[in-house]
């Protein structure tokens, strides 16, 4: 598998993520945006660091459309799990703040899940990295979540923006993880799924 018969695979995003496709681009591919609705309810006894692998799955098999021969679809899921309890994306302003005081002055994982899906074959895969906050204030959660009203990220946060640049110690692992998609893990399983 040559990289430019790779790179001239097209995927199909179904992810309302403008990181996910930024990241697919920035790696070379031409990125096609679909839309899934589907209930992100998971079963309450699943394995807490599976939760991610699972929704991504379920949106996979949702999909209902055709998929090209020099095509793949891609569905993904962000978690983000502190003092063993799951922040999915934040409802509104009161939840979003709440999320960062939960965050701060601790270590949390953050868990995303991809599914890769072509006309004959179905991978799937879960990357984990570890994030700590710095202690935040009270202000600082209050301009942040004003400012750039993260209701769209799993743990009301995005390692790119403001209060990743000035709340975050340290990080084990993929940063692009973090960010919302593990790109060279991506990689990796393109080649094996269309190889």
């Amino acid at each position: 598998m040559s990289l430019s018969d790779l790179l001239s695979t097209k995927i199909i995003l179904a992810s309302k993520s403008p990181r996910r496709k930024q990241l697919l681009e920035q790696m070379g591919f031409e990125v096609e945006v679909e839309t899934i609705d589907v209930n992100e309810d998971y079963p309450k006894d699943i394995d807490i660091n599976f939760v991610a692998e699972y929704l991504a799955i379920k949106k996979s098999e949702n999909y209902t459309k055709k998929i090209d021969d020099n095509s793949i679809l891609v569905t993904s899921d962000t978690i983000v799990i502190v003092d063993r309890i799951i922040l999915g994306k934040p409802k509104d302003e009161v939840q979003a703040k709440q999320y960062l005081n939960l965050l701060s002055s601790k270590t949390h994982k953050v868990i995303t899940a991809c599914c890769l899906k072509t006309n004959k074959k179905v991978k799937h895969f879960s990357v984990s990295s570890i994030v700590k906050f710095k202690s935040l204030t009270k202000e600082e959660i209050e301009y942040y979540v004003k400012n750039f009203k993260p209701y769209d990220k799993a743990g009301a946060y995005g390692i790119q923006e403001w209060i990743g640049t000035i709340g975050i110690e340290s990080i084990e692992g993929d940063y692009y993880n973090i960010v919302g998609f593990p790109c060279n893990k991506f990689f990796e399983f393109a080649k094996e799924i269309i190889s």
